[in-house]
């Protein structure tokens, strides 16, 4: 039971240098990795702005063409109650007429007004769409420039990440499921990513709380697997450097 316990605690000590040599890798890299993603998400908006743009411009065109075809009609309607005008029996046929010619007129006014408003707005749009495209092009040289910074980064790292991640999977092999979920859970809720420590100068290595003589008899023991009681991480061994 003592060698089962101690090859537990060994192998949690060799899955967290392996972790923490990960982190160390990520921590290199910095907050590139998320300038680039929110880079990323900032011109996905932009291009979403132009292509509403876009489609607002081209229902505009359509608006104006409609109107257009309206004032079209409304001059052929003219034109036929001008030349009923000449054939009418009375005033009141005429001043009937009349009256329909007036609104014949005023209805192609407001569609011309309309028009007027609509090309304004394409005009507006149109500034819209060239400042957006700007920020857009900016904003993709900024992009691009992080994006082969990251990518050195990570050509320099990939081998040893390739590597790492590898130990790391076969590590994990070896040790059951109930640990692995209980050094993750850890590991999500400590700062510094580290669930597995040793005790050092009479301190845990994780929140440098003092660990009492006794208690650090029984981690050297390693006969079961103790935790440190002000922060939770596993104490799995006393003054022992954790190697990969």
């Amino acid at each position: 039971m003592e060698s089962t316990v101690a090859s537990k605690l060994d192998a949690l000590l060799r899955l967290q240098s392996l972790d923490s040599q990960l982190d160390e890798i990520l921590r290199v890299r910095g907050d590139l990795p998320e300038e680039v993603r929110d880079l990323e998400d900032e011109i996905a908006g932009y291009q979403v702005r132009v292509s509403k743009f876009d489609e607002e411009i081209a229902d505009l065109v359509q608006n104006i063409a409609n109107r257009k075809q309206a004032i079209k009609d409304a001059e052929k309607l003219i034109k036929k109650y001008e030349e009923q005008q000449e054939n009418v029996r009375n005033n009141r046929e005429f001043d009937a007429i009349t009256k329909e010619v007036e609104l014949q007129k005023l209805e192609i006014q407001i569609q011309e007004k309309k028009i007027r408003e609509a090309n304004f707005q394409i005009e507006q749009k149109n500034t819209d769409i060239q400042e957006t495209k700007s920020k857009l092009s900016e904003r993709q040289k900024d992009l691009d420039t992080k994006n082969a910074e990251l990518q050195v980064m990570v050509q320099e790292s990939e081998e040893d990440e390739r590597k790492l991640n590898a130990a790391k999977e076969e590590a994990q092999q070896h040790i059951e499921e109930r640990l692995l979920t209980a050094y993750n859970r850890i590991r999500k809720n400590v700062r510094n990513g580290l669930a597995v420590v040793a005790v050092k100068r009479d301190a845990c290595g994780g929140c440098f709380n003092t660990v009492p003589p006794q208690r650090q008899s029984d981690i050297a023991s390693k006969k079961k697997i103790i935790v440190c009681e002000h922060c939770g991480r596993v104490l799995a061994d006393v003054e022992q450097k954790v190697v990969a």
